[in-house]
């Protein structure tokens, strides 16, 4: 049963191409999982993350923090930018452009553990990496959003910032409790947590699909460049600086994956509680599909490559 459920999870992107294509050829078909479902939905995604994490997971970065630090700073510098960079180089209209700088401004998402699983690369990194991540998110999403599309439109960054830190860090929290001190609860959850988090993240992103179909027929190859560019700009920059700097080839290619790849789904979540406008969301519902694509593509080819140092 756990090899099933295992094989299942890792077909995440054919799920996503599959859900997104649904959802644009017959919307009905997810657009009934909106409203409070999505951060709900969100919600157990980030406490499946919880019960994956040990207190152990802190201490040892503490004695080895340089990659988690590398990958982390590489994150919020390569992403936030180049989101700003692609809105204004393909020219998007503001509710688009604010919604493709909020998802490049979003932590590390739960998927790039499965790419990075699935490419052979440094798995342990790659979740401590989406989990500081997703920490420090609390924080930089909010204010780099901001900074970045404050020009653009009104931006609320304590609103941001309140709904960033109820998304994420109480449903970590909370599975991190239940780890420490419901075992085998635990145990009994956490073989299906990984595709019940997939289920969600198809869930999410083909509802915004489906609800922002016109929106996204009409925005055309501008918004798929856009976003394209996006997660193609922060897999290669993510790879090359960090060769350059740390010279080893699993790290490199494990941060590529964590930076290259974002939550998506926490994108959805803040801009439609935020953003009257509910186009801002739709740039996030690509982004899922994007990097799913790209990382799924990196992993087929590097697993095949023995690293190099």
């Amino acid at each position: 049963m756990t090899a099933l459920l295992n094989r299942l999870t890792n077909l995440f992107p054919l799920w996503i191409l599959l859900g997104a294509g649904t959802a644009l050829i017959k919307p009905d078909v997810f657009t009934w999982f909106g409203g409070d479902a999505i951060p709900i939905g969100l919600g157990f995604i980030m406490l499946g993350m919880g019960l994956t994490m040990e207190v152990d997971d802190f201490r040892r970065v503490s004695k080895t923090p340089g990659p988690v630090l590398l990958g982390i700073v590489l994150h919020y510098l390569i992403m936030p930018s180049t989101g700003w960079i692609c809105a204004e180089l393909f020219q998007l209209p503001t509710p688009l452009a604010v919604g493709l700088i909020l998802v490049a401004c979003c932590p590390s998402g739960t998927a790039s553990n499965v790419i990075n699983y699935l490419a052979r690369a440094n798995v342990p990194l790659s979740v401590t990496m989406t989990t500081f991540s997703t920490f420090v998110g609390v924080v930089m999403t909010p204010l780099l959003t901001k900074w970045l599309a404050g020009s653009r439109i009104e931006v609320n960054a304590l609103s941001l910032f309140r709904d960033t830190a109820q998304v994420i860090v109480l449903p970590v929290v909370l599975g991190l409790v239940v780890k420490s001190y419901l075992p085998r609860i635990t145990r009994c959850i956490l073989p299906a947590a990984p595709l019940v988090a997939v289920i969600f993240i198809v869930l999410i992103v083909s509802s915004i699909v489906g609800m922002g179909k016109e929106r996204i027929l009409n925005a055309g190859p501008h918004l798929l460049g856009a976003v394209f560019g996006l997660h193609a700009m922060g897999f290669l920059f993510g790879y090359l600086f960090t060769r350059l700097i740390s010279r080893d080839e699993i790290v490199a290619r494990t941060i590529s994956v964590e930076v290259g790849m974002q939550n998506s789904g926490l994108g959805v979540v803040l801009a439609k509680g935020n953003f009257t406008d509910p186009a801002v969301a739709i740039p996030s519902a690509i982004s899922s599909v994007f990097h799913s694509l790209i990382g799924s593509l990196l992993a087929a080819v590097w697993s095949r490559h023995a690293p190099k140092n």
